[in-house]
């Protein structure tokens, strides 16, 4: 079997053309991740989950999705209903704790029951980003809220909701989106907030669940830590703030290289990823142009980075027992999923 080199990459359509079947085989990526241009009817997608586990010859190679609800929502009707953003559970938590934790949580369980019928083993979610006053709307109603409490309290019962049901969380996007001017797929923003202030509001939520697997990274420049760099790119914000300061041991994922924050060709966009720490490098559109420049150069999944895959992986697939029935009748008490 061929090594695993580091990398997520998408793919162009709704099949695998030969082309991306041959780079596929060649390069064999660590995982994938699907979009809406990839998604038409249930037979289509299970068929596409197995071609792409089938071109690297893995049976577990994780296949990643962003379902979230609300606006950020891959799969639609009829392959899964359409679910309340996650502002709405921020606005139940702050009447009631218990009751926004548990609708959180039954929301995660439904995505693990929708994307593991489809094959999909990894959703990148929870979002622990938050957003402060006049920031861009590329965030928005996808945080649970505006206080760190709201954030992590949600944030964490989303990721066992969807461990529950063998599916992977993906946490993002370490080390803080909220304070972000400006949208990461427009534009490069500057955080200029004192290293106190982010350490506080912005950091504390990915602090409170360190623990988990998997974490996204923020294509952000926090000029307290690294005025001339994005986290993503930044050696010194995943050592010294994702690392040791938010104290995160999980698997590190950039987030999308395709997005206008990153500069350079993609060749040396996923060369400065892997340099400053990232274990994968993350790329979306299915461009092949763009994914052979992220492939030419891409190390090996080895050492420190395979053992943290590893041990993400260890997360899918394990499910605790649940009928499906009963959990969205739970959750219809608190919300009405819309078809």
């Amino acid at each position: 079997m061929t090594e695993s080199k580091s990398m997520i990459l998408g793919c162009a359509g709704k099949s695998l053309s030969r082309e991306e079947t041959r780079f596929y085989r060649g390069e064999c990526p660590w995982g994938f991740i699907l979009f809406a241009r990839n998604v038409s009817e249930p037979e289509q997608l299970r068929d596409l989950v197995a071609e792409m586990r089938d071109c690297v010859g893995r049976g577990n190679a994780p296949v990643f999705v962003d379902q979230e609800g609300g606006r950020v929502q891959r799969l639609r009707p009829p392959l899964a209903p359409n679910y309340p953003a996650a502002a709405s559970f921020g606005t139940l938590w702050r009447d009631d704790h218990e009751a926004g934790e548990r609708a959180a949580w039954l929301l995660a369980r439904l995505h693990a029951f929708d994307l593991m019928r489809y094959g999909i083993s990894g959703d990148c979610l929870p979002v622990l980003d938050v957003p402060v006053e006049g920031a861009s709307d590329v965030i928005g109603s996808r945080a649970y809220g505006k206080t760190p409490e709201a954030v992590a309290a949600l944030g964490r019962a989303t990721a066992e909701g969807l461990m529950s049901g063998g599916v992977l969380p993906v946490m993002k996007h370490i080390p803080g989106h909220g304070r972000a001017l400006s949208d990461t797929h427009l534009e490069l923003p500057t955080v200029d907030a004192a290293l106190a202030d982010l350490q506080r509001h912005d950091f504390a939520p990915f602090r409170e669940l360190a623990h988990l697997p998997a974490a996204m990274t923020a294509h952000v420049v926090y000029s307290a830590v690294d005025p001339g760099n994005p986290a993503t790119t930044s050696g010194k914000v995943v050592a010294e703030i994702i690392r040791v300061e938010i104290g995160f041991e999980g698997l590190l994922v950039s987030d999308d290289t395709s997005m206008k924050a990153l500069s350079g060709d993609f060749p040396s966009r996923a060369a400065a990823i892997l340099g400053a720490g990232c274990d994968i490098v993350l790329h979306c559109n299915g461009v092949m142009e763009e994914m052979a420049g992220i492939a030419s150069r891409t190390t090996a999944l080895e050492g420190s980075s395979k053992e943290r895959a590893d041990r993400a992986l260890a997360c899918v697939g394990s499910r605790e027992e649940a009928d499906e029935a009963e959990v969205r009748a739970e959750f219809g008490t608190y919300f009405e999923a819309v078809a």
